[in-house]
């Protein structure tokens, strides 16, 4: 519930992941439209991509199998289709790893998440994270849904912009899609992972260069 929280010292809610874009394009204006949009990229994006890579690294973790974590890194890495997307996962990994080292617990694998170049992404952190704690992955997998899901409805809150009861409805119909989306995300084998969201793509890329804008992405 911790690594859940939107105020874990990690930044996320100072990014959009290219909503900011879509509602600048005309492509979000209400509330329909953005439930629409985010529980499209819940199923489309974050299932087959980040939250697929906690799955195997929660594991990776737990068995100490650096070799496969690195490769995890690297394709997440490799698979941020822009500049600020790649920015983001290398951010918020640093800063989960300054939280881990800050909570004066003795592990040695915070050193080894800490040296993978050229930095630690989120996913791999936040499954470091979450093995630290003994929750079963499927609670860990939740828990990452569920902090995605309230930062980006509160990026959808003020870039649309919304009300809270508005918001509050968007979080309902994607915690209804969550359990689903970690299910299929635990499921996935190496081979069919992937990151293929054009639209998000040009939106980021759009953004990059957006006048007036809220958001780092």
């Amino acid at each position: 519930m911790w690594l859940a929280s939107p105020a874990l010292p990690v930044g996320g809610f100072s990014y959009s992941e290219a909503l900011e874009a879509a509602v600048e394009s005309g492509h979000v204006v209400n509330e329909a439209d953005a439930a629409r949009w985010l529980c499209d990229q819940l199923q489309l994006g974050l299932a087959r991509s980040e939250l697929a890579v906690v799955a195997k690294a929660f594991g990776a973790w737990q068995r100490g199998d650096a070799t496969h974590l690195r490769e995890l890194n690297d394709w997440v890495l490799a698979t941020r289709e822009t500049r600020e997307l790649r920015a983001q996962a290398e951010q918020m990994g640093r800063s989960l790893v300054e939280w881990l080292k800050n909570r004066g617990v003795a592990d040695e694998r915070v050193a080894v998440l800490a040296a993978f170049p050229p930095a630690p992404t989120w996913p791999v952190a936040f499954a470091l994270a979450a093995a630290q704690t003994g929750a079963p992955l499927r609670e860990a997998l939740l828990s990452f849904a569920f902090g995605w899901a309230e930062n980006m409805v509160q990026a959808a809150l003020k870039s649309v912009p919304l009300g809270q009861s508005a918001g509050q409805r968007i979080l309902a119909a994607l915690v209804a899609a969550i359990p689903a989306a970690a299910e299929q995300a635990e499921r996935l084998a190496d081979s069919e992972r992937q990151a293929f969201s054009p639209m998000l793509a040009i939106l980021s890329s759009q953004h990059e260069t957006q006048y007036s804008r809220l958001f780092r992405s």
